[in-house]
C-alpha cells in the first residue's frame, strides 16, 4: 500500500474497544491513554462498518448495563486516518475519513456498555479478503474440541521452541499482511521466527496451555471467525510472565473450512 491507513482512540475516564467490520483491533483502557495502529488486514475498498463499544464487559461474560456517575469528564475519540499523499501518517496531517466523538460531563449519569456505530467509504484499494469468503461458524460449541486441539497443540510446540505449527497455521494471514502493507512473506516469516526463537532461548515463551473448557470463543467477521481467548480476556496464545515482568500474546481469529483450523487474522 503507497499510503498507511491507521487508526487513533483516545479515551478519558472509561475504557473503549474498536471493531472494524465486525473483527475486534484493540481496545484501551481508562489509564492507558491512546491506541495508535495501522489497520489495513481490517479494511475493505469501499464500505466499511466501524464500531466503538464503550466500557466493554470482559469477553465471554454476561453483560449488565449500569448507570454511573461521571466525577470527572468522561470521553472517547477515535480517528479513521488516512495520510495525504507524499505525507507520513501523522493524526495532525493526515485526513479523517471517520470519526466518533462521546462526552458525558461532569456530574452527568450515564449507560455502559454503549455501542457507536459509523460507516466509512475508503478510496483506497484492499484485496479481498479471505475471510469474507469462508463459510459462518452457526454452532460454536460443536467446534470446541477441534480448535481446542488445535490451539492447544501449538501452545505446546511453541513451549518446546518449536515455532514451525504456529506459522504454518497462520500462513494465509502472514500472506495477506504481506498484501497489506507491501512486505515479502518471507521477510515477515524469518522475523516472526526469529522473535519466538529468542523468546525461547531467553526462557519468556512459557505459554499458558487452558483446557478446552477454558476457552472463551467470541464470533466475529459476521461469524465467520473465532476469536480466541482465555478466561482472562487475553489472547489464547499468551505467555506467563518472564523473569523481568513481561510477556507476549498473539491474538487470533480462526475459520474453520471443512473440518481443518486457520488462523487468518
Amino acid at each position: 500500500m503507497e499510503r498507511l491507513v491507521i487508526i487513533r482512540l483516545d479515551v478519558r475516564g472509561c475504557s473503549a474497544e474498536v471493531l472494524l467490520n465486525d473483527i475486534p483491533v484493540g481496545r484501551v483502557g481508562p489509564h492507558e491513554g491512546a491506541l495508535c495502529m495501522p489497520v489495513h488486514e481490517y479494511l475493505l475498498e469501499g464500505d466499511n462498518e466501524i464500531s466503538l463499544v464503550i466500557d466493554p464487559g470482559a469477553p465471554g461474560q454476561p453483560t449488565a448495563t449500569a448507570p454511573k456517575l461521571a466525577d470527572d469528564t468522561v470521553g472517547v475519540s477515535f480517528r479513521l486516518l488516512v495520510p495525504r499523499t507524499g505525507q507520513v501518517a501523522s493524526a495532525l496531517t493526515a485526513r479523517a475519513v471517520a470519526e466518533i466523538d462521546w462526552a458525558v460531563p461532569v456530574g452527568d449519569v450515564y449507560t455502559t456498555p454503549l455501542t457507536l456505530t459509523r460507516n466509512a467509504v475508503l478510496p483506497v484499494k484492499f484485496p479481498r479478503w479471505r475471510w469474507l469468503d469462508v463459510p459462518e461458524i452457526t454452532d460454536i460449541e460443536a467446534q470446541r474440541p477441534l480448535i481446542a486441539a488445535f490451539l492447544q497443540g501449538i501452545a505446546v510446540d511453541l513451549q518446546r521452541g518449536d515455532a514451525e505449527s504456529f506459522l504454518t497455521a497462520s500462513r494465509l494471514r502472514i500472506e495477506e499482511l504481506g498484501q497489506s502493507y507491501g512486505q515479502p512473506v518471507a521477510e515477515l516469516v524469518t522475523r516472526m521466527r526469529s522473535r519466538l526463537h529468542l523468546l525461547h532461548a531467553t526462557k519468556a515463551l512459557k505459554m499458558t496451555i487452558p483446557s478446552a473448557p477454558e476457552f472463551v470463543f467470541r464470533r466475529c467477521a459476521s461469524g465467520r471467525l473465532i476469536e480466541c481467548l482465555g478466561g482472562n480476556g487475553a489472547p489464547i496464545l499468551s505467555t506467563l510472565p518472564a523473569p523481568d515482568g513481561t510477556s507476549s500474546a498473539w491474538p487470533v481469529r480462526v475459520a474453520v473450512v471443512n473440518g481443518r483450523c486457520h488462523i487468518l487474522r
